[in-house]
C-alpha cells in the first residue's frame, strides 16, 4: 500500500514538474501562481483532509504464532494466517472477547456458515470439513468479504463502526480521555494514572480500535453529552450488552480451531429478517427509528452496541487525538442471550426478569464456575451453559480432547463503575462433561457446591465469631439478636481470602479422589484459613479463642444433624 503510494506520488510529481516549466515558460504569470507551482514541484504537497486506518490492513491485533513469537496484524492477515496463529494477545480482556465476536461473525461470512437454509446435519458436516482443511481458511472468500466494505477508522461517510453525523449532532466532543477505559474523565480524580482533560494524550490507532470495540460492548450507562436529532435532544444513554459480565470462549489449538469451535448453531429461533453486521449495513441506522431485529449470527455477535462513537484523529492519522461518544438509540434493548454467557435461571422472579447473565466478579476464580459449563442440564436447572458450547460435542475427537476454555471477565457495576478486568484460562475440560463422563461431571458439581457451602458458613461465623469477641458478655445476654450488619467485618473478608486459594488445591484434589468426602475437606481449609486470621486476635483478645474455637468447630457441622448435647 506504502509503495503504491510513493510510486503514484512520484509520476504526480514529474508531471507537475512539466506543468510548471511549461507555466513558467508562459508569459505575463502571475507570481504568486508561480510561486504555488513551485511549492508544488518541489513536492510540498496539500495535507490530506481526513488521514486513513484500515484496519484489515494495518497491524493493528497483537496475536501469538505457534512458534511462540508476538506479531501485529491487520484483521485481514489475521483470518489468512489464523491457522498459524495459537491465539489473539490482546492485552485488553474487554476488547479481546469482543474482537472474538466480530471474527467468529465474520468466519461465519468467509465459510458459509451463516447459511440458515442448511440443516444441523449439514451444518456440522461443513463445519467438520473445514477443520481438515491444513491451509486455513479460503484466501479468495477472505480478500472478497474485506474488499466488499469499508474498514478504515477515519472514513468520511462510514467510518468503522462509528457515526460520522456526532460531530453535527453534538454540543461538544467527549475527549479521548472518555474513550480509553482506565483513564480519568471529566472531573474525576487520577487515582492510577497522570491524564488529564487539561493536557489529553493522544492514542495510538491500535489502542483506539480495542477501546472502540470495548465501549460498543462494555460502554457505561447514565448521564452522557447531549444528542441533538430532528429537535430532539436526550443525555441519557444504555448500558453496553455484555456490560458487568464475563464471557466463556472455547479455545482450540489455534485460531483457526477456536473461530470455527466458537460458532454458535443456526437454531430456527431468529428473526427471519436480513441478518447484516454494522459495517455491512446499507445506510447509517436511525437514532430515533426502532431498533433492527436481533438476527443470526451478524446481528447478534456485533450490532446491539448501544452507543455511538467517532474519532478525531491527530493530523497524521496515526492517533485520536478526541473522541464523540454519546448514545445511539433511546429504544428499550431487545431480548437476545449472548452465545458465550453463563444464564442464571431464578423461577421467583417476573418472567422478564427470570433469566439473567452471570456477572463478572473478580473475586470469583473460574474453577468456581466449572459446574456450569460442564452440566447439560434440563428444564429444572437453575443455570444455563453458554449456547455456543452446545455444538462442542459434533466435533471431532482429537480437538474435543484438547479444548480449553479462555475467560474474559470485566468487574463493573450496572452504570458507571468499572473496578477490574480479568482472564483465566481452564485445562482441556471437555472430555468431563455430562455427555462425554457424566460421573466426573457429578463430582465436579458436587466438590464446588461443598466448596461454595462451607465458603458462605465460613464468613457466617467468622463474622459471629468476631462479635463475640468485640462484644462484652453482659451486653450480648441482654441486647437481643442484631441483624447481619451490611459491611463485612475484618475477619469474614481476610478468612475469604485465605480459605479460596486453599479450596481451588482442595477441589482438583478432590476430583481425582471421588472416594474423599467432599465437605470435610473443604472444612478443614475453611477451619485452618479461620485460624491463621485470627492468630494476632487471640493474643490480644481474651475472648478471641474461645470465639475462634466455637466457630471452627461449627465449619464441621453436617446441616441437618443435630449436634450432641454435653453430659
Amino acid at each position: 500500500m506504502a509503495s503504491q503510494r510513493h510510486a503514484t506520488g512520484a509520476a504526480d510529481g514529474e508531471d507537475a514538474v512539466e506543468a510548471v516549466l511549461s507555466q513558467v515558460n508562459a508569459p505575463h504569470q502571475p507570481r504568486h501562481l508561480l510561486c504555488s507551482l513551485s511549492r508544488l514541484a518541489f513536492g510540498v504537497r496539500p495535507v490530506p483532509a481526513r488521514p486513513e486506518y484500515a484496519i484489515d490492513k494495518e497491524p493493528c491485533v497483537p496475536v501469538r504464532f505457534l512458534d511462540g513469537h508476538q506479531e501485529s496484524l491487520g484483521l485481514r492477515d489475521v483470518l489468512l494466517r489464523a491457522h498459524e496463529i495459537e491465539d489473539l494477545a490482546l492485552p485488553l480482556p474487554p476488547a479481546a472477547s469482543a474482537l472474538l465476536r466480530v471474527l467468529i461473525a465474520t468466519t461465519a461470512r468467509v465459510t458459509g456458515l451463516d447459511d440458515p437454509e442448511m440443516s444441523a446435519g449439514e451444518w456440522t458436516a461443513r463445519r467438520r470439513l473445514l477443520l481438515q482443511e491444513p491451509g486455513g481458511f479460503d484466501s479468495v472468500r477472505v480478500h472478497d468479504y474485506f474488499d466488499a466494505f469499508i474498514w478504515d477508522l477515519f472514513h468520511r461517510k462510514r467510518p468503522y463502526l462509528q457515526d460520522p453525523r456526532l460531530a453535527a449532532q453534538w454540543e461538544r466532543r467527549a475527549g479521548v480521555n472518555t474513550l480509553v477505559f482506565g483513564r480519568p474523565a471529566g472531573n474525576n480524580l487520577a487515582w492510577l494514572s497522570a491524564h488529564s482533560d487539561m493536557n489529553p494524550v493522544p492514542v495510538p490507532c491500535p489502542q483506539a480500535l480495542w477501546h472502540l470495540l470495548a465501549q460498543h460492548y462494555y460502554g457505561a450507562a447514565g448521564t452522557c453529552s447531549k444528542r441533538t436529532l430532528n429537535g430532539r435532544s436526550s443525555i441519557i444513554g444504555k448500558a453496553g450488552p455484555l456490560r458487568s459480565t464475563v464471557s466463556f470462549h472455547s479455545l482450540g489449538r489455534t485460531l483457526y480451531e477456536t473461530l470455527l469451535a466458537g460458532m454458535p448453531k443456526f437454531t430456527g429461533d431468529w428473526n427471519d429478517a436480513d441478518d447484516l453486521c454494522p459495517w455491512e449495513e446499507p445506510e447509517l441506522p436511525d437514532p430515533l427509528g426502532p431498533l433492527p431485529p436481533v438476527t443470526w449470527p451478524g446481528r447478534l455477535l456485533t450490532g446491539r452496541s448501544r452507543h455511538a462513537i467517532l474519532f478525531v484523529p491527530t493530523p497524521d492519522g496515526k492517533a485520536v487525538a478526541d473522541a464523540y461518544l454519546t448514545w445511539a438509540s433511546q429504544e428499550p434493548k431487545l431480548p437476545a442471550f449472548d452465545p458465550y454467557l453463563i444464564h442464571d435461571v431464578d423461577p421467583k422472579k417476573p418472567v422478564p426478569r427470570r433469566i439473567t447473565a452471570r456477572p463478572a466478579n473478580a473475586d470469583r476464580a473460574v474453577w468456581r464456575d466449572l459446574d456450569a459449563l460442564l452440566l447439560a442440564g434440563d428444564e429444572t436447572s437453575t443455570t444455563m451453559r453458554p449456547v455456543a458450547f452446545h455444538t462442542l460435542n459434533d466435533l471431532p475427537r482429537d480437538l474435543r480432547a484438547t479444548l480449553r476454555v479462555r475467560v474474559h471477565g470485566f468487574d463493573q457495576d450496572r452504570e458507571t463503575n468499572n473496578r477490574t478486568w480479568y482472564t483465566a484460562l481452564t485445562p482441556p475440560i471437555w472430555p468431563w462433561t455430562q455427555e462425554h463422563d457424566p460421573a466426573k461431571a457429578q463430582r465436579i458439581a458436587e466438590c464446588r457446591t461443598a466448596a461454595e457451602d462451607i465458603g458462605t458458613l465460613l464468613a457466617a461465623k467468622a463474622a459471629e465469631a468476631w462479635r463475640e469477641t468485640i462484644t462484652p458478655s453482659t451486653a450480648r445476654s441482654t441486647r437481643p439478636p442484631r441483624k447481619a450488619p451490611k459491611r463485612l467485618c475484618s475477619w469474614t473478608i481476610q478468612a475469604g481470602a485465605a480459605y479460596w486459594p486453599r479450596a481451588e488445591t482442595t477441589f482438583w484434589r478432590l476430583i481425582e479422589e471421588p472416594e474423599t468426602p467432599a465437605r470435610r475437606a473443604f472444612a478443614t481449609d475453611a477451619a485452618a484459613a479461620l485460624r491463621e486470621v485470627t492468630r494476632p486476635a487471640i493474643v490480644q483478645y481474651r475472648r478471641a479463642a474461645p470465639a475462634v474455637a466455637r466457630a471452627a468447630a461449627a465449619l464441621f457441622h453436617e446441616p441437618g444433624r443435630r449436634r450432641p448435647r454435653a453430659a
